[in-house]
C-alpha cells in the first residue's frame, strides 16, 4: 500500500477531503521521523513502535578482493509491531 492509497482509504472512511488527509498523513510521518532521529522511540498502542536499534561494529568479508573490512557501529530505525497486530497478521 502506498501513501496515496492510504490517503484515499482515510478520506473515504472519514469523509474528509484528500488534501487535508494528505497534510495530516505527511505531518504524522514527519513527526515520527523527527522523534526517531532525536533518539526518542514512538509508541502507538495496538499498532507498534518505531524504535532505534544499535548495531555493533563487526568484521565483514569482501569475497571478490579476499579482504576483510570493518563495518563501524551504527544505529538503524526499526518498527516493532504490537503483539495484537502481529497475531492478527499471523492468523491471516
Amino acid at each position: 500500500m502506498t501513501k496515496a492509497e492510504i490517503v484515499n482509504e482515510v478520506a473515504k472512511a472519514t469523509g474528509v477531503e484528500k488534501v487535508t488527509v494528505q497534510t495530516v498523513v505527511e505531518a504524522f510521518m514527519e513527526s515520527v521521523k523527527g522523534s526517531v532521529e532525536k533518539g526518542n522511540p514512538v509508541y502507538l498502542r495496538g499498532f507498534g513502535s518505531f524504535i532505534i536499534k544499535h548495531r555493533a561494529q563487526k568484521a565483514a568479508r569482501n569475497i571478490t578482493r579476499k579482504t576483510t573490512i570493518t563495518i563501524p557501529e551504527h544505529n538503524i530505525p526499526a518498527f516493532k509491531p504490537a503483539k495484537s497486530f502481529a497475531a492478527a497478521v499471523k492468523e491471516k
